[in-house]
């Protein structure tokens, strides 16, 4: 496979892209000495910013690269998970962020406490450590795998020169200097898919009507299938787990929740979310459709034997695109999981104090706790490092699928728990916990039954169950999970007493509060 070499000018672009991020990190390290300035920024960040954070925080390089990757190998069913976010957004955020707002401090899974106990808690929070932390070593191996098929860099020097750049931003300029990284980078990452796409655009012979044609002759374009079918992934299994998704993210991911705290007011705060959704999906959309016009320019220039669709758009970067702007693309490259990482690692310190250490070490000072979160940001860079470490040394067969692993293990029921302490006034922390034990066990069922090991023929399911294991898609357990816990844990709660709650952590009382300013006001001054 021949492929270009990086020009000295491709070079100066990505070093500056680096020195950029890491000289905002610096700029903003002055001044963070407290929990909530390094965390939440005390409500300073203006909405447009945190727009931009949010959609940097999203499109990570896995997005940079499974998008054309699946683009260039099916039609858009990928996406429809993508589109459900705006439709569940608009409905939620009006409340979501509110609430959040009052009665949370800087971790999400306060709310979960408040709601339902420490069990809750602990279960959403390590749920989201697991999870995030697997994220995290997927962003660095893919992105290190792709850089160093494209440029011949060795992987693990990559994955090093990344993370340090990562974690000195975060260690140093806490969560403001992420999210003005991540406006400096979400500007990058724009440009340099709009490039991408308008090059390949020019380089298909025909030009967007040809593309259109040869892409949709082939089953190229379009949602589908649109079976009523939960077996096989069709259109209908995509928008129903897109729902949970958006749910799950926007509602009880600490990546999100956080960015909600650092606006100054409600308004701004959803604002911001509006507009990061806004900015979101036009991207993805974008990303996908470049995978779309890669299949029809190498219908028309075909690709040497055996290159996976993932590898199609860095092949097409170092193989078709001038230099300089293969510098510009690959910054942007970069950039999105500088963004992502950033992002993750801030959580993570936000989540690993908030939660755990003021737990374990109470009565210590702010100042104690705030060296805490950097210490966090450190190991929790360097953990990230080692999973990644691992990924390469085991290659790279399996990498998402032990990602999905750990997601439906340690993360199942998480949007359930969050909709059964919002909707229901009844639900108390006994019937959850029962709910949560009857998701785990279910999640082990289906996980066990329906996941396949071995190569080639000799593949088989962990443990045969027959016509009794799982038969459905595996994006359907995630949904399961969630109705098993909101249906098993309303109706074990029915068996013990009402619980006593603030009407705040419920949606009825967020309504009651907008049918009744004025007497919300009244008891406020009274």
């Amino acid at each position: 496979m021949q492929t270009q070499t990086l020009h000295i000018i491709d070079y100066v672009i990505i070093v500056a892209a680096l020195i950029t991020s890491l000289s905002i990190g610096l700029w903003f390290g002055k001044g963070q000495n407290s929990t909530q300035k390094y965390f939440v920024s005390k409500g300073s960040i203006p909405p447009w910013a945190i727009s931009m954070s949010l959609m940097a925080t999203l499109i990570s390089s896995v997005t940079f690269l499974a998008y054309p990757g699946e683009g260039f190998s099916s039609n858009w069913i990928l996406l429809v998970q993508g589109l459900m976010v705006p439709v569940v957004l608009l409905f939620m955020a009006w409340f979501i962020v509110p609430l959040y707002r009052r009665v949370i401090g800087i971790s999400a899974y306060e709310y979960f406490e408040k709601r339902f106990g420490v069990f809750a808690r602990m279960y959403s929070s390590i749920a989201f450590v697991l999870t995030h932390f697997s994220k995290m070593g997927t962003v660095f191996f893919l992105l290190a795998l792709a850089l160093s098929n494209m440029t011949g860099v060795n992987t693990f020097l990559i994955i090093w020169i990344i993370a340090i750049v990562v974690i000195v931003i975060t260690l140093v300029g806490g969560i403001e200097a992420v999210i003005w990284a991540d406006v400096v980078q979400g500007f990058l990452l724009i440009a340099g898919g709009v490039v991408s796409l308008i090059l390949i655009l020019c380089s298909v012979k025909g030009g967007p009507a040809e593309i259109w044609h040869i892409a949709q002759s082939n089953g190229h374009t379009g949602f589908g299938p649109y079976d009523f079918n939960f077996k096989k992934l069709t259109f209908i299994v995509m928008a129903i787990n897109g729902v949970f998704y958006a749910i799950q993210k926007y509602g009880t991911d600490q990546t999100m929740v956080q960015r909600y705290l650092t606006a100054d007011s409600d308004k701004k705060a959803i604002k911001a979310s509006i507009m990061g959704v806004a900015l979101t999906v036009p991207l993805w959309i974008m990303f996908m459709f470049i995978g779309t016009a890669l299949f029809v320019f190498y219908t028309q220039n075909p690709l040497p034997a055996g290159t996976r669709p993932d590898a199609v758009f860095p092949y097409f970067i170092m193989t078709n695109l001038p230099q300089g702007v293969v510098g510009l693309i690959l910054a942007a490259l970069i950039s999105a999981a500088i963004s992502s990482l950033g992002s993750d690692l801030n959580c993570l310190a936000a989540v690993g104090v908030v939660d755990f250490y003021k737990r374990l070490r109470p009565g210590r000072t702010d100042l104690q706790n705030l060296n805490a979160g950097r210490w966090i940001v450190v190991f929790g860079g360097l953990g990230a490092v080692g999973i990644a470490s691992l990924y390469l040394l085991a290659g790279d067969e399996g990498v998402l699928g032990i990602v999905f692993t750990l997601y439906s293990i340690f993360s199942g029921g998480i949007a359930g728990i969050f909709l059964l302490g919002l909707f229901s006034a009844r639900a108390n922390k006994q019937g959850l916990f029962i709910g949560i034990m009857a998701c785990v066990l279910f999640t082990a069922y289906a996980f066990l039954s329906s996941t396949k090991i071995g190569l080639g023929k000799d593949k088989h399911v962990l443990i045969d169950m027959g016509v009794w294991g799982f038969k459905q898609h595996k994006y359907m357990l995630g949904v399961y999970s969630h109705l098993i816990v909101i249906g098993v844990g309303y109706v074990a709660s029915l068996f013990f007493p009402k619980p006593n709650l603030n009407k705040n952590l419920l949606y009825s009382g967020w309504l009651e509060k907008r049918r009744n300013p004025v007497k919300e006001t009244e008891v406020r001054n009274g």
